[in-house]
């Protein structure tokens, strides 16, 4: 490896006009603008990434691969999952980034008078370290943005049914959206369970906001009342439609014994 001695010097001096050269190139090869803040984070970067390359030529080391960049990468993935982006809004900079250090690499080579195999070289392990960038950015954002959904998913689970308090024992439970296995068991593993702790002792059932619901879901429906009558909370169901009580119906529950009013404000009097 002593042949790249030249070369490892000449990046150990010329480190930030070579990393300005890839920021400034990739930027311009980019059609969608890249933040400020972006631009100098990948600078710091491909500073010392250029700078655990030139010390692997110099001492005859095993490629080594910078922990800065398998932190940026994975920098990269979750800014792109917070704002709401497309992996491939990271991806297209890989092309012209391989392009510069290819171009960058010959030039050097050249001046040097490296051989084309050497060179070669020089590009292919440049090469394998984007390698492992790019794929430590598609495993971060997988990653990321299966456990944004997840904690998108909780919220929006809490959201479906929240518990409204309005008078000292009394809370409203909106049911919002469409109802599915899901929300239902949210509603038996997580409302019911702080419904018990309380000292409530009248819930009322908007159905108000549902969009629709199945006979299944019907079903869970009446037994997470019955589970709240059980435990000696009084409870009352409100903004029934027609269509959802045509469902409850086909679903093989008794009406009659549904405690029900057309609207949550009648369904409070009745409580009253």
């Amino acid at each position: 490896m002593a042949s790249f001695n030249g070369f490892s010097i000449y990046i150990s001096n010329n480190l930030e006009s070579m990393a300005k050269e890839i920021v400034e190139a990739v930027r311009n090869a980019t059609e969608q603008p890249i933040p400020e803040e972006e631009l100098n984070q990948a600078f710091k970067m491909y500073c010392e990434m250029l700078q655990v390359f030139g010390e692997t030529l110099e001492y005859g080391n095993e490629q080594s691969i910078p922990e800065v960049l398998i932190h940026w990468s994975k920098g990269n993935a979750r800014m792109q999952v917070e704002a709401g982006g497309n992996l491939s809004e990271i991806v297209v900079r890989y092309p012209p980034t391989r392009t510069v250090f290819t171009e960058i690499f010959t030039r050097i080579s050249i001046g040097l008078g490296l051989s084309i195999e050497e060179n070669a070289f020089l590009i292919k392990r440049i090469n394998s370290m984007l390698d492992v960038s790019l794929n430590e950015t598609f495993f971060a954002f997988e990653h990321l943005s299966n456990q944004f959904k997840e904690e998108s998913q909780k919220e929006l689970m809490k959201l479906s049914a929240p518990i409204v308090p309005i008078l000292d024992d009394v809370v409203v439970i909106p049911l919002i959206g469409f109802i599915d296995d899901n929300r239902a068991r949210h509603i038996m593993e997580n409302v019911l369970p702080q419904l018990a702790d309380s000292e409530i002792n009248h819930v009322i059932t908007d159905f108000s906001g549902i969009l629709m619901i199945n006979n299944k879901i019907a079903q869970s429906l009446y037994q997470i009342g019955a589970m709240l009558r059980l435990m000696g909370i009084h409870v009352v169901s409100a903004g029934l439609r027609p269509d959802l009580a045509q469902t409850i119906v086909n679903s093989g529950i008794d009406m009659t014994k549904i405690e029900s009013y057309a609207s949550v404000k009648q369904a409070l009097k009745s409580i009253k």
